[in-house]
């Protein structure tokens, strides 16, 4: 890999993680009916969806250098971004409820 790679993807490894941990948390701290009322997975599916992508982030990171690993790293910064992307904004929706 070219130094710029590397250092592109180490500011990605930066950066997704805490967001992980964020997501991890955020879905934690959630009523579990919100879930259900937003029309998306169970809590706990989404608690082990985040709690795995966090770990797999730190386990398969890109200080790892690349190799068969980085597939589990990109697969777990995926599952994060899905979740503050499209299921957090649905939960704050439910939870706030509609303000004309």
């Amino acid at each position: 890999m070219a130094p710029l790679s590397i250092e592109i993807l180490w500011f990605i490894q930066l950066a997704g993680v805490p967001v992980g941990i964020y997501a991890f948390a955020h879905a934690v701290l959630q009523r579990a009916d919100a879930y259900t009322a937003a029309d998306r997975m169970t809590k706990p599916a989404w608690m082990g969806i985040t709690g795995g992508g966090t770990a797999a982030m730190i386990l398969f990171g890109a200080f790892g250098g690349g190799g068969p690993g980085m597939l589990f790293w990109i697969a777990g910064l995926v599952a994060v971004l899905v979740y503050i992307v499209d299921v957090r904004p649905k939960l704050i929706e439910v939870q706030r409820g509609h303000n004309w």
